[in-house]
């Protein structure tokens, strides 16, 4: 009988039958002393994996569906004490060096006694078969760090802060760490990637600092001006940012005025007195210096380069031209003949046109001429897989701007700078909406002076997902000649796609149908309830796409979404689209997250030593508990992650469109409807659209496409890169 009772039970995890990314909310299948069927758990279990021994309270409760429940209250984590539970434990992926199979043939040869041999006498281990040296010095070591972070994590757990942060705080202070994170809990939002302020501001809420301590306003403050550059903000208005900081802390305006001083001092933080567009007026704006110094370096070096000689490619520009369409087979148009001859005759040019304009034509053209005048030529762009189009559109080895720059992992610095420029005569950037103010700054910091540049990207799409927007200021400001393609030619207006990107993009309803035609490459279909866009949504990438059109739905298909989370938000999507596209057997799960060979994954920050970035998209090839090792193949390049690096992975079978920039999938199935209302955009409509190479489907509401196209006020950025460029163009 279910008992209202409070109860405590000892619980090792079998299996996580269902996990909600937003909450931690839990649905977990585990063993029970005393009892020899598995009981169902439920309730806020973050990081709990299948393997972990559980102290758990709560209590027993019927459901009328599923049965008898143990409902969680409060957990920590124990040692397992029976053979299967040991067993389960080792081969959880806990150890590096065992996995399932070690486990049970360590257990089979040590019984109850396999963990305080291992704890005692590991060289005993020798007499299991498999383990050599190699191995027993790979569990000496896992073992030894498992062991000392033991009481961190409870120490975490008892904290209320998620164990699986363990073993990185862990390997940055070691020993230190539970005195550091008692006397100085903030170092942990600016010294550990994926741990906040929000967590250090929990812990120091239960070590008892005090609310108005000023060494949590000061890491508040970079916290919120963090938040703010992740929206795309280089700077922030000092009056909104003060009122803003002060309401997120709960503290007085003087103590946050007085920390911005401290901040400030101590070069954490640039203010600067400012006319600013945003409100007309003079104002004090405040940045977090790294990115005050990307803004003046990117508006000095684009005034240098400006003025620096060019030298000159050939003798005439209109023979040169005749010879690159007789030799490539092509006619180019009037505006594609003027960026061209701009090209040649320019140190910096901006050439921007939606798709179907002859982007890519152009800047065959382009090169074919600089190389027949013996010049060098680099090409780039901000991700590996517009780099790898740029390759394949060209014929020409494109790289990404980090290899380009030449990225360091080791000092995380780029070897190409100032110091030593690129050695090249022209260097052209696709993708370069994508471009943001840092990796802006980099990359002009490398150009030698007298070098030409061409930026090359599509103005109107979605700006870049990391602070600025580069490529608008530099177009609005007007001191780089700029070309702007407008015809779309003829092979391109036959595609709907581009027709609709277009059409959408000039404040127009697209062309919508829902009558499969043939050759016909976007369709859109009505639903009304969110409930019932996911349940079609779902539909069209099992069934209706692969059937229809032979797209297979791993490989070829899309799914995009303007949020990350609600009914039909990438977390729901992915859940569902992993359960039904991907029958994989033997899944993993890390930190509550469920990983199986062959999901679709994406890479959410940048990680410069494995050289994947923010967005970059890829497939599981391996899963290794021994090693303790995830492999995710990237367009065959085979990338290893530690199963501490995990939670830089996200699935992927839906995205944000926000994360497509840069990307190209063949096929495109967005969700929209009007509870995505605050996202609804022109140009994240249009961003969503021109992803897809050979066929989109909109599911949702005309209303909800109605408002996006005709929302062209886009969230502005602040940024003072225009006024800066335009600043500098007086003063030089």
């Amino acid at each position: 009988m279910a008992s209202p009772l409070l109860a405590e039970i000892d619980a090792q995890i079998e299996k996580i039958t269902y996990h909600n990314a937003e909450n931690g909310y839990t649905v977990a299948k585990a063993l029970v002393g005393g009892r020899h069927e598995q009981i169902t758990v439920v309730g806020h279990l973050h990081s709990v994996n299948p393997g972990d021994v559980l102290r758990l309270e709560g209590q027993w409760q019927r459901h009328p569906k599923f049965g008898e429940q143990f409902l969680v209250t409060s957990y920590k984590p124990t040692i397992p004490s029976t053979a299967r539970g040991i067993e389960q434990y080792l081969g959880s992926g806990l150890i590096k060096g065992i996995g399932p199979v070690m486990a049970k043939r360590l257990v089979s040869a040590f019984g109850l006694e396999t963990l305080t041999i291992i704890e005692t006498n590991v060289e005993k281990l020798r007499e299991v078969e498999g383990i050599g040296e190699k191995r027993l010095d790979m569990i000496r070591t896992a073992w030894s760090e498992q062991k000392e972070t033991r009481e961190l994590m409870l120490f975490l757990h008892e904290h209320g802060v998620s164990a699986a942060h363990g073993v990185r705080v862990f390997r940055q202070y070691g020993r230190d760490s539970i005195r550091i994170l008692r006397e100085e809990p903030y170092r942990l939002a600016t010294d550990i990637v994926g741990i906040g302020f929000l967590t250090a501001d929990r812990i120091a809420e239960k070590m008892n600092i005090p609310k108005e301590s000023p060494l949590r306003a000061e890491a508040g403050i970079l916290y919120v001006l963090r938040q703010l550059s992740e929206e795309g903000h280089v700077c922030y208005p000092y009056e909104r940012l003060v009122s803003e900081s002060a309401s997120f802390l709960g503290i007085d305006r003087h103590l946050v005025e007085t920390a911005l001083a401290k901040l400030a001092s101590g070069k954490n933080i640039t203010i600067e007195s400012s006319g600013n567009e945003f409100s007309g007026a003079s104002q004090r704006l405040v940045y977090l210096t790294h990115l005050y110094v990307s803004e003046v370096t990117i508006a000095r070096r684009i005034q240098k380069l400006l003025r620096s000689p060019k030298k000159k490619i050939c003798a005439g520009p209109e023979d040169v031209l005749h010879w690159a369409q007789r030799t490539l087979e092509i006619q180019l148009a009037d505006r594609q003949r003027e960026a061209v001859k701009e090209a040649l005759d320019k140190n910096l040019l901006v050439i921007t046109g939606g798709p179907g304009t002859g982007k890519t034509t152009v800047i065959h053209a382009i090169i074919r001429i600089y190389e027949k005048g013996g010049r060098r030529v680099l090409l780039a762009a901000p991700t590996g897989r517009a780099a790898k189009r740029m390759t394949e559109a060209t014929g020409h080895e494109a790289k990404t701007i980090h290899r380009l720059l030449e990225f360091s992992p080791k000092d995380g610095t780029f070897k190409r700078n100032a110091d030593n420029p690129l050695e090249t005569d022209l260097i052209i950037i696709d993708e370069a909406s994508m471009v943001d103010m840092t990796l802006m700054s980099h990359f002009l910091s490398a150009v030698r002076d007298g070098t030409s540049v061409i930026f090359v990207g599509d103005v109107d799409q979605l700006p870049s997902v990391g602070p600025g927007n580069v490529l608008r200021d530099v177009i609005d400001s007007g001191v780089i000649p700029l070309v702007r393609l407008t015809e779309i030619f003829r092979q391109a207006r036959e595609s709907l796609i581009v027709v609709n990107a277009h059409r959408i993009n000039a404040g127009e309803m697209p062309i919508m149908t829902q009558e499969y035609r043939d050759s016909q490459d976007f369709y859109f279909f009505p639903a009304e309830d969110p409930d019932k866009i996911f349940e079609k949504v779902i539909e069209l990438c099992r069934d209706k796409i692969p059937a229809k059109f032979g797209f297979d739905p791993l490989e070829d298909i899309q799914v995009m979404t303007p949020m990350h989370r609600g009914v039909i938000g990438a977390v729901r999507l992915n859940d569902a689209l992993q359960r039904h596209l991907n029958p994989e057997t033997g899944e993993f799960v890390r930190r509550g997250r469920i990983f199986k060979r062959g999901d679709k994954v994406m890479q959410i920050r940048n990680n410069y030593e494995k050289e994947v970035f923010n967005g970059d998209i890829g497939k599981i090839a391996v899963i290794d508990r021994e090693e303790q090792e995830v492999v995710v193949d990237y367009d065959g390049r085979m990338v290893p992650y530690d199963f501490q690096e995990l939670d830089e992975l996200v699935i992927a079978y839906a995205i944000t469109v926000h994360k497509s920039q840069g990307s190209e999938y063949p096929v495109v199935v967005m969700p929209i409807h009007t509870q995505h209302f605050m996202l609804l955009q022109r140009n994240l409509l249009y961003t969503a659209i021109t992803r897809g190479k050979k066929l989109v489907i909109l599911v949702g509401t005309k209303r909800a496409i109605a408002i996006a196209v005709s929302n062209d006020k886009t969230q502005q950025r602040y940024t003072m890169l225009k006024e800066r460029l335009l600043a500098e163009e007086t003063s030089l």
